[in-house]
């Protein structure tokens, strides 16, 4: 049985993936829900356009810093417990966030939303990966992973519309409230979660943060994590700005763009998975890889004003989900299960510390103008194509090194052994 057998009540991998993604929600949505806002509030405090990129850096730079220290501690604890831990916290800083003053304090609020905000991701997709055989997890993540294109179809827009009416301290009131009710729903519904806490399964003889990143899979993953975070981040705090600034898009139309593009990723996020399980990660992600730099090219350095908005930034968002998908697939075949948390705490710390430096350096390279417009976007968009180029040789390597030890370990362990049982007779979640 899985590591939830701990558990008397039983519980469908559906039931799991839809409790995971509702968590996953609250958490993106804290999160992407404050570029697209960003010049509201900048307006409202005082701080100019190009400071956007370090709001957003905070954040991602905090849950880094959370990260590496979950890489020590999460292993150690029921897993539905640390991630109420984390939530909990994730909601009294959103809320907090609401209540800034200045650059400081938003800064502040943000700083304390990604201590809670990135082991809580790390947590959900070491749940995932604990409870799912391998042989669905693909399709199991990228339906969490849908949680991002929610967010847009439905949170962001929501969330702009929200702000029109009430200003853009409310939205931050109101995700706060709402995941104070997916973090009850979570606790009452999701099983315990520490099988690795068992005989045979104990944190106690899981690998060390030193050893296991001794390990050259789990550099070289990182490293793709790392090359795939920055080069997204560079651009993303700056979108909104851009497309109101430089190309005059009207801030009451900026939700269907949000709205239009998270339609399209949601789609694809579900197509994706089952794409990733059949063909695999590297040939999946380097189509991701290379429809971004694409649309980056043509969005920021080269726009044809012919173009619409909406369409270039729903073929965007496509691009986004595949990668994805096609990369975090990948990386959730790199550890054992005694290290799972660890070793995606220590991703998660990966992947928010590249996005802070991605966020960082846009706002060194971007410039306001003297006409209001934000000089430096088409810099920004060759560093991130630039960053792209290294996804696809990773990608190869990572997951031809993945494959000839599951493959070795295959040889080595019966299939009865091997292989992870679902967790009720209804456990297929796309059934």
């Amino acid at each position: 049985m899985p590591e939830s057998a701990a558990s008397s009540r039983p519980v469908s991998e559906r039931a799991v993936v839809l409790l995971i993604g509702a968590v996953q929600f609250v958490n993106i949505l804290d999160f992407v829900m404050v570029m697209p806002l960003g010049p509201d509030f900048a307006k409202g405090l005082g701080i100019e356009s190009s400071h956007i990129g370090t709001i957003g850096g905070s954040y991602t730079a905090a849950a880094s810093v959370a990260g590496l220290v979950g890489g020590y501690v999460l292993d150690r604890f029921d897993r539905r417990k640390a991630l109420a831990v984390c939530m909990l916290g994730l909601v009294a800083a959103t809320a907090a966030g609401g209540l800034a003053l200045g650059l400081s304090t938003l800064l502040l609020a943000r700083v304390c939303a990604g201590l809670f905000g990135g082991p809580a991701t790390a947590l959900s997709l070491s749940i995932i990966a604990d409870l799912i055989p391998v042989e669905r997890r693909g399709r199991a993540l990228g339906a969490v992973m849908a949680s991002f294109s929610v967010a847009s179809v439905l949170g962001v827009p929501l969330a702009l519309k929200v702000a029109e009416v009430g200003g853009w301290r409310l939205p931050f009131f109101v995700v706060a409230a709402l995941g104070l009710v997916v973090v009850v729903a979570a606790l009452w519904l999701l099983p315990p979660v520490r099988g690795h806490l068992q005989p045979g399964g104990s944190a106690a003889r899981a690998l060390g943060v030193g050893e296991l990143l001794g390990r050259t899979d789990v550099r070289l993953s990182y490293l793709m994590t790392a090359l795939v975070m920055m080069s997204g981040f560079i651009v993303i705090p700056n979108i909104s700005a851009y497309l109101q600034q430089n190309l005059g898009y009207p801030r009451d139309r900026l939700w269907i763009i949000y709205f239009a593009g998270g339609i399209v990723s949601f789609v694809t996020l579900r197509m994706t998975g089952p794409l990733v399980d059949r063909f695999g990660s590297f040939r999946v992600g380097t189509v991701g890889v290379a429809l971004s730099a694409l649309t980056t090219y043509v969005g920021f350095v080269h726009y044809p004003a012919w173009m619409p908005i909406p369409v270039l930034f729903m073929v965007f968002m496509l691009a986004m989900g595949v990668r994805n998908v096609a990369y975090n697939t990948l990386t959730s075949r790199v550890p054992d299960n005694p290290v799972r948390a660890r070793f995606m705490s220590l991703q998660s710390a990966t992947q928010h510390m590249a996005s802070a430096l991605g966020a960082f350096l846009s706002s060194r390279l971007l410039v306001d103008l003297p006409d209001g417009t934000l000089g430096g976007m088409d810099t920004i968009a060759w560093v991130s194509i630039g960053l792209a180029v290294g996804v696809p040789v990773m990608l190869r390597v990572v997951e031809g090194r993945v494959r000839s030890r599951e493959q070795a370990r295959a040889l080595a362990v019966p299939p009865s052994q091997g292989m992870a049982a679902p967790l009720s007779p209804q456990a297929n979640p796309h059934a």
